[in-house]
């Protein structure tokens, strides 16, 4: 069978990815797709780089949202494919007599590895593919060369529907170095659709799969794979395994058409790494230094930024507020109030850590790229099983260190109602990065120099925190909860690029400030509303935050918080304003001492002042009561944004369940902390 899909007569088959793609030209932003345009669908396993071709087809402007009638998240965004002869800066570009320009409709489905769901997300992938009213107009599959036959299984399942389908290969380079050498002409030709070989990391072929998708788009969906079953094998293993058999024969074909070299034999770098960073014991402790490396750079590296951006925040900027505000005959009132000791006190201060944040995401996005951070789910089986989740529970987890909303959406990939009910109950119980800017803060005020160790240590007790809930509920709500072996496809160390790590960590970082513009906003507005309003008599804006309706209502909820050791109102109300958003922890502090001494709120001189209400609300146990106010802060209930998400994937009976739980974990956890720790300090 040929294809029959080419350009000047060139067998897309042959077209490779050697050239690079001009962004200006083809890789324009999306705005999460134009109406009436074609939709082009991606699919493909976990870890092939699919997610990396979307983005670098559609750039950063996409959107997120629930596919109708689900609860699985999908991204959609605007793929914008041109190329003219005349204009176009692309080598590869061979028609220079005809023009082509349009917008498709991109959608990234969750990864599959088939048609045959184990889980919620791989569902919908069957469901679009089986309901001609929703099907793509066209599905590209993105395969990895250097497995071939292990991503051909959901080709061969495409292939049995009537569908547009063109095949991507990635992983070229790893299958060369592994002696398999891929001949895309013979593929296609085996399996009946165009193959385009191309790398989305560096973005280059992606004009290729440009050509490739309009041409096909413009013709008739193929005809179906013809599937020939034996009658003898039907009688004998039934026909469902008969049909099992024969397509496993179909991939073990196709595969050996398109390659040469089995790669057999070889031992990969890769895989002698894997025996190191893997290993039952080693692994873990690797595991654990990489990340204590990543938290001693981010504290060391950030610190110093962060103290000028205080001090830029406290003086100029504030200043200049004031001079402002006077010059308009302003000066003295509410108006000042709001804008210097609200606004520019509160936001200005969380907006210090964003060289912090920066660092963070840029070396977690470094150490994604190269394919480390998929090592950690194999590092952690151990420890997922022994609390009644799968390996892959993992997964969701470790998203809930960047932010626990997402994490709560990824329990969709888990097969079991209550392995995600279980997994949705113990996302909380990880570190955010919000609660990061907490720990930084409360970390170089008191331990200085060993900042860093002190906010990995938060991280190894998060992970404490998970395993040891996890354990009680599994042994108490879910005892016949069994445990699963964990499947992952673990993608091979690569070098990673600047142009995909600047795109994440940049990504991150402004979902960081997009927090800050939004609810931060309106929560500093809303704490300097109620330290406005005075509670016992006084003019409003001008009344002492201790005798405002927020230091009234902070003062009520004080004495819950006495055996902990931070029982001053100005943290227990911070804490308060954190369910929130944990960021509003460190933007309460900023108003409150601001209007209590505005003289000085850059890091230093909160600092200080922090120092002064652990020491006297501890009795002068302070480090215990920092240590106890430090495991509440990562343990109790989080921002109101999780909750929501609680509640649309487990219920609102089980979210109750889990603020109590949590609340329960983080008071009792600080007593016994402050408790025992004041013996020895």
């Amino acid at each position: 069978m040929t294809t029959g899909l080419n350009l000047r007569k060139l067998p897309l088959a042959r077209i490779d990815a050697s050239t690079s793609v001009a962004p200006s030209c083809h890789s324009e932003g999306g705005d999460g797709g134009v109406v009436g345009a074609p939709t082009v669908a991606l699919v493909g396993a976990p870890n092939v780089g699919k997610s990396t071709l979307f983005n670098a087809l559609t750039g950063a402007r996409v959107t997120m949202g629930n596919w109708p009638g689900t609860t699985v998240e999908v991204a959609k965004g605007t793929w914008r494919i041109r190329w003219d002869g005349k204009t176009c800066d692309c080598q590869e570009c061979t028609c220079e007599d005809t023009s082509h320009e349009r917008d498709l409709t991109v959608i990234d489905l969750p990864g599959a590895y088939s048609l045959d769901p184990e889980s919620p997300d791989e569902a919908l992938t069957r469901d679009l593919m089986d309901d001609p009213s929703q099907a793509p107009d066209l599905t590209v599959v993105l395969v990895d060369a250097a497995h071939l036959a292990r991503s051909l299984y959901l080709v061969a399942q495409l292939r049995e529907r009537p569908l547009r389908v063109i095949v991507a290969v990635s992983m070229l380079d790893i299958a060369a170095s592994q002696g398999i050498e891929l001949d895309t002409y013979a593929l296609a030709e085996s399996i009946g659709v165009p193959v385009v070989a191309l790398d989305p990391r560096r973005r280059s072929g992606l004009v290729n799969l440009a050509k490739a998708v309009d041409v096909a788009l413009a013709g008739p969906a193929p005809a179906r794979r013809p599937r020939t079953i034996d009658a003898d094998e039907v009688a004998a293993v039934g026909p469902e395994l008969a049909g099992e058999d024969e397509r496993f024969g179909w991939v073990e074909a196709a595969a050996a058409a398109g390659t040469t070299g089995s790669g057999e034999g070889r031992i990969s770098w890769s895989d002698k790494v894997d025996r190191i960073v893997t290993a039952p014991v080693l692994g873990p402790l690797i595991f654990l230094g990489v990340m204590w490396l990543v938290f001693q750079l981010t504290t060391t590296v950030a610190a110093p930024l962060q103290e000028v951006l205080g001090d830029f925040f406290a003086g100029p900027v504030s200043d200049s507020a004031r001079w402002l505000v006077g010059a308009i005959g302003l000066g003295g009132t509410w108006v000042e109030g709001l804008l210097v000791d609200g606004l520019i006190a509160g936001v200005g201060m969380l907006l210090t850590f964003v060289p912090l944040m920066t660092m963070m995401f840029l070396l977690l996005a470094l150490l994604e790229d190269s394919g480390y951070l998929a090592r950690a789910a194999v590092v952690t089986d151990r420890l997922m099983r022994s609390i009644g989740l799968p390996g892959r529970a993992f997964l969701p987890l470790i998203v809930g260190f960047g932010c626990n909303v997402p994490a709560i959406a990824a329990t969709r990939i888990l097969g079991g109602a209550r392995q995600r009910i279980l997994t949705a109950l113990l996302v909380p119980f990880t570190s955010c990065t919000a609660r990061l800017t907490v720990y930084v803060l409360i970390a170089t005020t008191f331990f200085g120099s060993y900042a860093g160790t002190v906010v990995f240590a938060m991280y190894v007790i998060s992970i404490v925190l998970v395993v040891l809930v996890g354990l009680a509920l599994r042994r108490t709500l879910w005892r016949t909860m069994g445990a699963e072996p964990l499947l992952i496809d673990l993608p091979p160390y690569q070098l990673p690029t600047a142009r995909l790590t600047a795109t994440v960590t940049w990504v991150r970082v402004k979902g960081f400030l997009k927090t800050a513009s939004g609810i931060i906003v309106t929560t500093v507005c809303l704490v300097w509303l109620f330290q406005a309003i005075p509670a016992h008599g006084g003019e409003f804006g001008k009344v002492p935050v201790v005798d405002s309706v927020y230091g009234v209502a902070a003062q009520a909820i004080t004495p819950v918080f006495e055996p902990t050791g931070f029982a001053s109102w100005q943290t227990t109300s911070a804490l308060a304003v954190g369910f929130v958003a944990k960021e509003g922890v460190i933007s309460s502090w900023a108003q409150t001492y601001a209007l209590d001494d505005p003289s000085g709120t850059g890091p230093s001189a909160l600092g200080d002042k922090i120092k002064i209400d652990f020491a006297a609300s501890s009795g002068g146990h302070t480090l215990p009561a920092v240590w106890a106010f430090l495991i509440f802060l990562l343990a109790y209930t989080p921002c109101v944004a999780t909750l929501a998400a609680q509640r649309r994937e487990i219920g609102l009976r089980w979210t109750i369940f889990g603020v109590a739980l949590q609340l329960s974990v983080a008071w009792t956890l600080a007593v016994l902390t402050f408790q025992i720790g004041r013996m020895f300090w």
